[in-house]
């Protein structure tokens, strides 16, 4: 069994031996957060930017999702390595799409182990133009609750 553990997130990514290797898809099988915990939940983030516009390009939106979200998570003190979990909306999927968010998913996780993930294809997602969309789940420890 393949798990990382990271002295900063009292997080542990496991990939089992006996499914493939995920990580070159961007996630990771399992993650366990064993502690008292605060847990935050952000909602799903589109390529919107702060007035409400879509750039028609795939890849700018999920660099603006992936920078909404991490707006989002400094809202509530965490950040992108204290994420447990994401669910990914993706309209039109395939292949390239795939390649393009994780890569980007890569750079805003700077080299921390991936969440757990599910990626879900749609044909349509809540506002007209908008191609992508990401949730996130994180966990931190009680002792990472603000003043």
């Amino acid at each position: 069994m393949l798990s990382t553990t990271f002295p900063h997130a009292p997080h542990s990514f496991i990939n089992p031996e006996q499914l493939y290797d995920p990580r070159p898809n961007g996630y990771t099988h399992v993650v366990v957060a064993t502690m008292p915990a605060r847990v935050v939940y952000v909602a799903g983030q589109g390529g919107e930017d702060s007035a409400g516009q879509l750039a028609v390009d795939f890849e700018l939106q999920v660099k603006q999702a992936l920078t909404n979200l991490g707006t989002a998570l400094a809202a509530a003190d965490a950040a992108f390595h204290d994420v447990v979990k994401i669910t990914v909306l993706i309209v039109d999927y395939d292949a390239v799409r795939l390649a393009v968010f994780t890569r980007l998913l890569g750079v805003a996780w700077r080299g921390h182990p991936s969440p757990a993930c599910t990626l879900i294809p749609v044909a349509r997602l809540a506002l007209e133009g908008m191609l992508f969309e990401i949730e996130a789940t994180a966990a931190l420890r009680l002792s990472a609750i603000p003043a």
